[in-house]
């Protein structure tokens, strides 16, 4: 058994695939289309092209029990995922400059260094360096 596929709500496809694949830098793997305007599509780190898949899901938008979800981890302040970097510092750098939205600046907890950025689409992300 091997993880494939991991999802992340969003609220729109499009926003989502333009912020995931311009700010972050994953890279399209796929986008297929699903009933009504909804698209199956998946991310992948340029760093892990045959690694796991990051799937956009529509969830919130027919789905309230999702919607629900999602609107309480915000509204709590707790990030839905987590993203390893090499460097939390120039990540952060990197992304204020293009205007990504942090809640929490770069801070240490025990062996780790962290931030967390609001990804525009409903979530929280945290991003992790091991130190």
């Amino acid at each position: 058994m091997k993880i494939t596929v991991i999802s992340i709500p969003v609220r729109n496809q499009e926003k989502a695939l333009h912020f995931y694949t311009e700010k972050l830098g994953f890279i399209k793997k796929k986008d297929m289309p699903l009933d009504g305007d909804n698209r199956w599509i998946t991310l992948v780190s340029k760093d892990a092209q045959d690694g796991p898949e990051l799937l956009l899901e529509p969830a919130p938008l027919h789905f309230e029990p999702c919607k629900v979800f999602q609107d309480s981890l915000m509204a709590a302040g707790i990030p839905w995922t987590q993203f390893d970097v090499d460097s939390v510092d120039a990540e952060y750098e990197r992304l204020t400059k293009i205007g990504v939205e942090f809640s929490i600046k770069p801070s240490i907890f025990s062996t780790v260094k962290y931030a967390v950025f609001n990804d525009t689409c409903g979530n929280y992300i945290q991003i992790v360096e091991n130190l």
